[in-house]
């Protein structure tokens, strides 16, 4: 069975990659017509922090920031982005506080574990692969973690348990702080997506087939 129609299975258990999380989130607009870019500068991510914390203080206790949202103007200034002109979002923007611990959606084997470095990218990242005779493999990434907190490649890590932690700025790719949640087929793996959260219009028709959506992987 295919992601994601196997989430549906009772065969299935599926566990919540952030425990804890309350109430409804804080959605943050980081497409070109956002008020909340309007006026900033995009790469001071400290400054776009207090936006946030501004913005969700004394309401929302966590957030969110969409799949598929075009992203020119927080791309602008990052030149892997713009010279493919890649700037539809792939993953699913998870936004938490600073440290806060991620946990397996699913039984899972880490198939890559390691640092990005440069502004604008990844930082710390995880990718998880996620194999059972009930579904097809397919794979589950997070990026922006903290350096120290990332597991070996090549260990188990059992749906429910924590593998790794939100990273601070220095260590993140310099970005505000959340988890990029990217589901990825193997197809897509093929292809270079381990390595890419971001693609360009004339891509999207492609990408049912290799990035599709992780809103059904993230339950809370």
């Amino acid at each position: 069975m295919y992601y994601p129609f196997f989430l549906y299975s009772s065969k299935i258990k599926h566990y919540p990659i952030f425990q804890g999380l309350r109430g409804d989130p804080y959605i943050a607009d980081m497409s070109p017509e956002s008020p909340i870019l309007a006026g900033i500068d995009v790469r001071d991510q400290e400054g776009f922090q207090r936006i946030l914390d501004d913005k969700m203080r004394g309401q929302y206790h966590w957030g969110v920031a969409s799949y598929l949202e075009k992203r020119d103007t927080l791309l602008g200034d990052c030149p892997q982005m713009v010279a493919d002109k890649r700037f539809i979002h792939l993953g699913l923007d998870i936004i938490v506080d600073l440290g806060t611990p991620l946990h397996a959606p699913l039984d899972a084997t880490v198939a890559e574990s390691g640092y990005e470095s440069g502004e604008g990218n990844y930082g710390g990242y995880v990718l998880l692969r996620h194999e059972s005779p009930h579904f097809k493999t397919f794979f589950s990434f997070y990026g922006h973690l903290r350096r120290d907190s990332l597991p070996e490649q090549g260990a188990f890590i059992a749906g429910g348990l924590p593998f790794a932690e939100i990273g601070d700025f220095h260590e993140n790719g310099n970005w505000f702080y959340h988890t990029h949640l990217q589901v990825i087929t193997d197809k897509g793996v093929e292809k270079g997506y381990t390595s890419k959260g971001y693609c360009s219009e004339r891509d999207l028709v492609d990408m049912n087939d290799l990035c599709p959506s992780p809103l059904p992987l993230f339950i809370i």
